[in-house]
């Protein structure tokens, strides 16, 4: 479902494939998180001079962001080889040690969705993240041994959207931790520019700023929006992507001025005209526009609530003032309202705090480096 969304932040398989060829090469070329790239410069090169595998680095933070291209940027700048899967894919102990005993020295193995690890498979990256070495057991029952074998030394990088799945020990072996923020529309702007020219686009400074508006902080859905609206403007315009252009392709597929899709509007306007703006619990707004509460959860509340469109409270979900302004309906309460629920949060369990703790703990690491 969120891979089918215009502005959704995760990519499919056929587009991930595509996005290869917009996908800068090295560090110089790289637009936005500048904290993080300039830390990696100085990492890289001293790792060059000293003739050494870069320290393990992990990646946390949004989807769509870049963490898969700074992985292979990484790679280029070390000029070495990288070798990409992800948690999901490795399902035992043994197709790990497969992809280690391959690698060469210095080389780069990227894991996507780290935090998907099994724990199995966790315990055998421990020691070759460490020592460069896998511990195997050969044999069944009272027989068994154990041996170390040697592998090549290289540098892991890790990416991940929920940093507070990650276990304790496997993030703490991880040397450099680089958080990853929400790109501003400047930044936005230049990626579309750079995109436009690799694809040949004919595009007006007025349609780069208003799609970089639209796309939610994140490159990917500035990519995947000046794609489709290239494609209204060869079919219904002249080819040359204005602003009129733009404005015709962003209605036509349903992304408002705040890169709000249908559903987003839809969410906001449930609370509003049927629950008086809430509070509201999610499973009522799921069953009122018939989709899963995960989904709305994952996919849509928290932009909602980034743009201070949406609360979460302790006793649901509130529709602030700037949400009713967004979709033109007239706000009925007082300020003394937003006051009382702006900065009421709901009960965390006890598995929640653990998380925020673990992610506060890689903030603090992020400032010691």
């Amino acid at each position: 479902m969120d891979n089918e969304r215009i502005t959704a932040a995760s990519a499919n398989e056929t587009e991930e494939a595509k996005e290869r060829s917009l996908r800068p090469q090295y560090l110089d070329d790289f637009i936005g998180q500048s904290d993080v790239k300039n830390n990696l410069g100085i990492f890289i090169e001293a790792a060059k001079l000293r003739h050494e595998p870069l320290d393990h680095v992990l990646f946390y933070g949004p989807p769509g962001l870049g963490k898969t291209t700074l992985a292979g940027i990484i790679a280029n700048e070390l000029g070495v080889d990288i070798k990409v899967t992800s948690g999901p894919a490795i399902g035992r102990a043994g197709d790990l040690a497969a992809i280690l005993t391959n690698l060469n020295d210095n080389d780069v193995l990227f894991i996507d969705e780290i935090h998907r690890l099994n724990r199995s498979v966790e315990e055998v990256l421990y020691s070759a993240m460490e020592d460069y070495a896998l511990d195997i057991i050969i044999g069944k029952g009272p027989s068994a041994r154990s041996i170390r074998l040697d592998i090549a030394r290289f540098t892991l990088i890790g990416a991940t959207t929920r940093a507070g799945s990650l276990s304790a020990p496997l993030r703490d072996r991880f040397g450099v931790l680089s958080k990853f923020e929400m790109y501003r529309p400047d930044e936005l702007a230049s990626i579309i520019r750079r995109s436009a020219r690799l694809m040949q686009i004919d595009i007006d400074d007025d349609a780069v700023e208003l799609i970089a508006d639209c796309s939610r902080g994140t490159p990917r859905i500035a990519n995947r929006l000046l794609k489709r609206i290239r494609d209204f403007s060869q079919v219904r315009g002249s080819g040359r992507v204005d602003k009129e252009a733009a404005e015709v392709g962003l209605n036509a597929l349903g992304v408002d001025s705040l890169g709000l899709e249908r559903l987003d509007r839809e969410i906001l306007s449930t609370i509003i005209e049927r629950f008086n703006g809430g509070p509201v619990g999610i499973d009522t707004i799921a069953a009122s526009i018939g989709e899963e509460r995960v989904t709305i959860e994952d996919a849509y509340e928290p932009y909602l609530i980034q743009r201070g469109l949406l609360y979460r409270t302790q006793k649901g979900r509130m529709v602030t003032k700037l949400g009713y302004e967004h979709i033109g309906a007239v706000y009925p309460f007082g300020e003394e309202r937003e006051q009382a629920f702006g900065d009421d949060q709901p009960t965390r369990s006890d598995k929640g705090k653990k998380k925020k703790r673990g992610i506060e703990d890689i903030d603090a690491q992020m400032k010691f480096l």
